[in-house]
């Protein structure tokens, strides 16, 4: 009984920060939609903070539990992607770019205040500031995790979109075709050539050397800095 309330404990302790990173992280987007001209995500009701109407099965359920249950040494999830036409913001490159940026920029003010609330932690019972203090570091990394991951310059992921909005028309179009595929080739790219590699002797971790090691040096910065 007791080894059930502690594991019920500690995944709560990654439960909430999941959450609030997906959940705000989505909604972003779709108020700098909003700001940039295209209202798709408030009609739709996805301007909204109630967890419920972003999360989805697959990316903010069962990837997260899996990765939790088998002591994963990261936690990985996402949420539904927020509707957002294009074609209706204004400046269209700038709201691309801004639509795009809203989310990750989300992620690090919330890894900023994931700081700042270890540093000001109030007292209370030393079981409960445990409780806060590792949901605090287990956001810390969330949010810098999703941040530099969502970053990674592949469409459909909002560095690939920024991309493509900078780009010259050429390539920004065939960077726009790869929206479909994208996803395809980063699961590839991250999890399957590693997992190949490693059958064959070979060790290539990419998605440390592309997400762990820039979020870890993303946290020692933002430590740095508001620590």
């Amino acid at each position: 009984m007791n080894d059930t309330i502690d594991l019920i404990i500690s995944a709560t302790t990654w439960i909430v920060p999941v959450l609030l990173a997906v959940t705000l992280h989505e909604a972003a987007h779709g108020f700098a939609a909003k700001l940039f001209g295209d209202d798709t995500a408030q009609r739709m009701g996805r301007l909204s903070l109630n967890p419920i109407r972003h999360i989805d099965l697959v990316g903010t359920v069962l990837i997260p539990g899996l990765l939790l249950v088998t002591a994963a040494p990261f936690l990985f999830g996402y949420a539904k992607p927020v509707p957002v036409a294009f074609h209706r913001l204004h400046p269209q490159r700038l709201g691309v770019i801004g639509v795009a940026i809203a989310g990750p920029a989300t992620n690090v003010a919330l890894a900023i205040a994931s700081i700042l609330l270890l540093v000001w932690l109030p007292s209370f019972s030393p079981a409960v500031n445990d409780w806060l203090a590792t949901m605090l570091n287990q956001s810390l990394w969330l949010n810098c995790i999703l941040a530099v991951f969502n970053m990674l310059p592949i469409p459909p992921l909002d560095g690939g979109r920024v991309l493509t909005a900078i780009s010259p028309m050429p390539v920004a179009r065939v960077l726009a075709r790869m929206e479909k595929t994208g996803m395809i080739i980063l699961i590839g790219l991250v999890f399957l050539l590693p997992y190949v590699t490693t059958q064959l002797g070979i060790d290539l971790p990419v998605f440390q050397w592309l997400v762990l090691e820039p979020a870890n040096a993303l946290v020692r910065l933002l430590a740095d800095i508001f620590a």
